[in-house]
């Protein structure tokens, strides 16, 4: 059927229109549902031109597909099921035109699910984990007419495909956001005299020692830093996404290890858990985990992917130009700070993350500034990071200039893999 499919989708783009992609702007809105779609069948998809007029029945046949990682027991995989939901609401497609494929491992599986999404007539197919994009680019040259979008993804700007897409969020500023909160934290544990300043001891829960886990746990550590300047952090991996025992295990591990404070960058309740048996306060990723510590859960941050999702789906329906590398933050909503629990975190918390996050705005504030850290004793003057990511991981672009590296700004997917002093790797 898929083989048929490539003929009949080749055939097509000779008899019949194609989408001419040509500038749209993003859009977002706050609606929010938690309504799952199944995956439903649909007839292969031809199309005529409309010469400007409204073609009613190719909106009504339009669909979207979503390949993720594990199911809505992940964070992760929550966060962005969320947003397509939210995303489904505010466009006001059917159920029917939304479809969910879960549990797809980081394998060939994952092309087989793509194809599968494209015999069932969607238009745009999206993929949520790192270890997908392969698997989505062979789909996408496979099935040319089909846009192909992957979240976390290093290679659409060199393999320039004209259907395949990559997408991030400059989440670093929110996990520094997040930090300054924990740092905060730090800081009345000081005051109170719960623990020294020499105490201030951050344990982080990573999932890899990859570039985007390593962006996101420095990130929040400069941002304790930037208001608590004893912080220092332990980092533990999992190298698991999702392990709720492991993920657990190696919060209590870190724990043991002294630290009083915890943050991570995996996907399941485990973490939080542990830390609210053992009493530490706790600053999440992707979801508000007050249900699972109301007495430790600090705050949390998160991507809001629904403001790509409706852009995506528009800029396809509208027949616009969709960006090769999509990195939006705050001000447009694509990066956004949840779950502030006034019972944990210090005074005047939301107030001091209102005054940084209008400096990320403003742009007088960088995460990676280079003043504000170093690596072996020395300031960071220059580094060649790997950005285009080669098999052999070689440095090939100067991301540090102005004072600041230059996180997410030459591809959407993180490349910040630097060990700076303060963090130690166990």
């Amino acid at each position: 059927m898929k083989k048929v499919l490539s003929i009949i989708l080749v055939l097509a783009l000779v008899l019949s229109a194609t989408l001419i992609f040509a500038g749209c702007e993003n859009t977002k809105t706050e609606s929010e549902t938690n309504v799952e779609t199944d995956v439903k069948g649909g007839d292969d998809k031809g199309g005529e031109e409309n010469n400007g007029e409204e073609n009613t029945e190719a909106a009504d046949d339009f669909k979207i597909g979503f390949i993720f990682l594990h199911d809505e027991n992940s964070t992760y995989d929550k966060n962005f099921m969320d947003a397509a939901t939210a995303a489904k609401e505010a466009l006001g497609l059917s159920d029917d035109q939304v479809i969910f494929k879960a549990n797809i491992p980081e394998t060939a599986e994952c092309y087989e699910a793509a194809a599968d999404l494209v015999d069932a007539g969607c238009d745009i197919v999206f993929a949520d984990s790192f270890g997908h994009e392969d698997f989505m680019i062979q789909a996408a040259e496979e099935f040319p007419d089909v846009v192909f979008a992957h979240a976390t993804g290093t290679k659409a700007h060199t393999e320039d495909l004209p259907n395949f897409y990559n997408a991030f969020a400059s989440i670093y500023e929110g996990r520094f956001l997040v930090g300054v909160a924990a740092g905060l934290k730090l800081n009345e544990m000081i005051e109170n005299g719960v623990i020294t300043a020499d105490q201030a001891k951050i344990g982080y829960v990573g999932a890899y020692p990859y570039a985007e886990v390593k962006s996101g746990y420095t990130s929040f550590f400069l941002g304790a830093r930037y208001v608590c300047p004893s912080a220092t952090m332990e980092v533990k991996f999992t190298n698991s996404w999702f392990d709720i025992a492991a993920e657990k295990e190696t919060a209590n591990a870190l724990i043991a290890d002294g630290c009083v404070l915890m943050s991570q960058h995996a996907d399941s309740e485990g973490a939080p858990k542990a830390c609210e048996e053992a009493g530490v306060p706790d600053v999440s990723y992707n979801l508000d985990t007050r249900e699972w510590g109301p007495n430790t859960a600090l705050i949390s941050s998160k991507i809001n992917w629904q403001p790509y999702f409706e852009h995506l789906v528009n800029c396809v329906k509208e027949g616009k130009e969709i960006e090769q590398d999509y990195c939006y933050g705050l001000a447009e909503g694509s990066v956004e700070i949840l779950g502030l629990n006034d019972d944990v975190a210090a005074a005047g918390t939301a107030e001091k993350l209102e005054e940084v996050k209008a400096q990320f705005i403003a742009g007088t504030l960088h995460v990676f500034d280079t003043d504000t850290f170093t690596v072996g004793g020395e300031k960071l003057e220059e580094y060649m990071a790997d950005v285009d990511s080669d098999e052999a991981f070689t440095p090939d672009t100067q991301v540090i200039s102005d004072g600041y590296f230059h996180e997410s700004e030459f591809r959407s997917a993180p490349y910040f893999d630097i060990d700076i002093d303060g963090i130690t790797i166990k």
